[in-house]
């Protein structure tokens, strides 16, 4: 079986792009959002392409720290980052903002970095071991993650707006 290497999720969010996008383009809230994130340490919005930050990452009995660069800033439209660990490319994670009726359609998308050779061997195996998830169940973790993180962002984008 071929290796899923990227994965998209999409609700519609009570709140206008404007809104969504200042939610989750400040990284210190995707503690709250994301069941394997437990804090970003960034510095203060507005985030801007190339700013970094360190992940705090927990799951179950499993904890680890990523680095990560924003990669895309783009107001109301776009925003996304790049995860490493111990310097190794693993992830690009982002969100689209899209108007739909009164409110916006986010996607959250995920990209595998770790696309093979020497270091994406050893890339995988610091995720079985750091991360308690090998490759092949990396898909449905995410995917279970996303569409909770994109709940908890529509909870409270609904609740700044109103």
């Amino acid at each position: 079986m071929e290796r899923v290497r990227s994965l998209e999720e999409s609700t519609v969010v009570d709140a206008p792009p404007e809104a969504v996008y200042r939610l989750v383009s400040d990284l210190r809230n995707m503690g709250r959002w994301s069941p394997e994130c437990r804090k970003v340490l960034v510095p203060a919005p507005p985030a801007k392409s190339g700013t970094r930050f360190v992940g705090l990452n927990r799951r179950g009995p499993f904890l680890w720290f990523t680095t990560g660069r924003i990669t895309q800033a783009r107001q109301d439209r776009e925003f996304a980052f790049d995860i490493d660990a111990f310097g190794l490319p693993i992830a690009r994670w982002g969100y689209r903002f899209e108007p739909e009726g009164a409110g916006t359609r986010v996607t959250e998308y995920w990209q595998d970095l770790r696309t093979g050779g020497r270091t994406g061997r050893i890339a995988d195996k610091l995720g079985a071991v750091f991360a308690g998830t090998n490759p092949e169940r990396r898909i449905a973790v995410n995917r279970a993650g996303m569409r909770t993180t994109l709940e908890r962002i529509a909870q409270e984008a609904a609740m700044v707006r109103g």
